[in-house]
């Protein structure tokens, strides 16, 4: 029998000391909230799919015309305060999972100890701040946008981990700033199969706010496996040294991996302005990438216009690979399979500009309805941001989709 406690566990156990604590004094100890998102997308490339995360199967497009899948979802959070000091936290989601289901995950799982007003610990699950939204992304209520813009928010797939993290909060006349950091490591299943795993996961964060302004830089480190791609490279090393070196070069097996964003937002109420920076780095077939997006609203009375411009710049798209003409006739066919597999790979990578324009009405208390229009270029050689690419599909090209959501807190 294992004796290791999953977050989960470790929750269970301090909700149930909590609830004893709260028949003892009569006080209730817990808090819910809920948030969810009903959203219908369509695009016009109909030979693949866009979707709004790497680990979504399909979406809107080929697989369907209009798919509820994207953006659809349903959370809840219990917030357990024990002490005055010890408190905990279990958020779960449901939304469209690696194997097409709506099983529930959890997103967050944590206990917290606070040792001042200003520092603090946590164990268990949490969600990295990497961005300006990371802790809200989900509860799209909070969010201008539909989405977070993709070409940014897609840079990392990593977007919690289990482990430690610490944050120390300074606070100068009006101004405010937050020290965070942590380690870990994460698991998630990909819809080709296997699991992306990230180990020895470190990050640090620093985050500003002075009034209407906010301003975080945030760093990751981790060493990345994607197993769904592994096969293939273990293929090129039965090709000698240059399949070795071809592999060595590209495969994602406990690679370092890097992300470095910068981002800042300024809203004084009847509008916002945003806009965020980000890169990674990894020597594997993910190389290297850098995107970034502005963003920004006029408030209206319940109704806000929005428009964004996004784009995200990739390293290269394709490879020579094996050189075919130095094989013998009974290895050529094998290598060029592998070499159209890898390159199918790198053209993967999203290279592409988006322009958005979309508005959010706040008909209702605690409900938003938002409806958002993309116009993407997707550059030669890419795929974009699309999966399920079919026969006939053009590399390169123009998107438009269409989106519709209503976003609810209660």
């Amino acid at each position: 029998m294992s004796h290791k406690l999953t977050p989960v566990a470790l929750i269970a156990m301090a909700l149930y000391a909590s609830g004893a604590c709260a028949e003892e004094t009569g006080t209730p100890m817990f808090s819910f909230s809920g948030f969810g998102t009903l959203g219908l997308v369509h695009s016009s490339e109909d030979k693949a799919d866009f979707t709004s995360s790497y680990f979504k199967p399909n979406g809107a497009g080929y697989s369907h015309s209009w798919s509820a899948d994207v953006d659809s979802l349903i959370g809840g959070q219990v917030t357990a305060n024990l002490t005055p000091q010890l408190s905990a936290v279990l958020q779960v989601i449901s939304e469209q999972n690696y194997d097409t289901s709506y099983r529930p995950h959890v997103e967050w799982a944590n206990i917290k100890y606070q040792f001042t007003p200003d520092i603090s610990i946590r164990a268990g699950r949490v969600v990295l701040p990497a961005y300006l939204v990371s802790d809200y992304r989900k509860v799209g209520y909070t969010n201008p946008w539909v989405r977070p813009p993709i070409e940014v928010y897609r840079l990392i797939p990593i977007s919690n981990s289990d482990g430690i993290d610490a944050s120390y909060r300074v606070r100068v006349g009006e101004l405010i700033n937050t020290m965070w950091g942590s380690y870990g490591k994460s698991e998630s299943r990909h819809p080709a199969g296997g699991a992306v795993k990230a180990k020895s996961l470190w990050g640090l964060s620093n985050t500003v706010e002075y009034g209407p302004l906010t301003a975080r830089i945030a760093y990751l480190n981790a060493n990345v496996t994607v197993e769904s791609v592994n096969a293939l490279f273990d293929a090129f090393r039965q090709f000698g040294p240059a399949g070795i070196a071809m592999a060595d070069k590209y495969d994602f097996a406990n690679k370092p991996f890097s992300f470095l964003a910068l981002g800042a937002s300024y809203d004084p109420g009847s509008w916002f302005i945003m806009g965020e920076w980000g890169s990674v780095e990894s020597r594997s077939v993910g190389g290297k990438a850098a995107a970034w997006y502005v963003s920004g609203g006029y408030r209206l009375g319940n109704v806000t216009p929005y428009v964004t411009y996004a784009q995200i710049n990739p390293d290269n798209l394709s490879d020579p690979g094996l050189n075919v003409s130095t094989l013998p006739p009974s290895l050529a066919g094998p290598a060029t399979s592998l070499n159209t597999a890898l390159n199918s790979l790198l053209s993967s990578k999203p290279s592409q500009r988006t322009v958005s324009v979309g508005g959010r009405w706040d008909f209702t208390k605690n409900t938003a309805f938002k409806l958002q229009y993309d116009h993407t270029r997707i550059e030669a050689g890419s795929t974009g941001i699309l999966i399920n690419t079919q026969p006939g599909f053009q590399l390169g090209g123009k998107i438009n989709m269409f989106s519709a959501t209503i976003d609810f807190v209660f």
